[in-house]
């Protein structure tokens, strides 16, 4: 007999449990990081008023309006994706690992502006990563 319930486009179980704990974590976190990404972006945008930044040559050499912008756009994807991720839409959660991979190359290249803030972020980045994969791999 057909069910008369629509199909579920949510990957968060009804009744919770681990996998219910995993994916608020991970939303939570990708949150968090993206909201540390536009704080860092008010910084990098304000560069011409008592930067705290130091400007140094290498690799990836950008003017801190640039990285200002990068920072931003990534930040608010990031704080999206972690409300989806925290609704249970299935996109989400996929979208969740290019947005922390992007977030963990983002800030590897940031590393010589910021040693400190962009080691905090890579790590914050690896637990959104951790979260997600282990999300994944949870049967639906």
């Amino acid at each position: 007999m057909p069910s008369l319930t629509q199909p579920s486009n949510n990957r968060i179980p009804v009744a919770g449990g681990a996998s219910f704990g995993i994916s608020m974590f991970a939303g939570l976190m990708l949150m968090l990081s993206g909201a540390f990404h536009v704080a860092l972006s008010i910084g990098a945008l304000n560069n011409g008023r008592n930067s705290v930044f130091v400007q140094k040559n290498y690799t990836y050499n950008m003017n801190l309006t640039t990285w200002g912008w990068l920072h931003l756009l990534l930040g608010v994807a990031a704080v999206l994706v972690g409300i989806g991720i925290m609704l249970g839409k299935s996109w989400a959660f996929l979208l969740g690992l290019v947005v922390a991979v992007l977030s963990a190359l983002e800030n590897f290249a940031f590393l010589p502006q910021e040693p400190f803030w962009s080691a905090m972020m890579l790590a914050f980045d690896a637990i959104v990563i951790w979260a997600l994969t282990a999300e994944l791999r949870e049967p639906q």
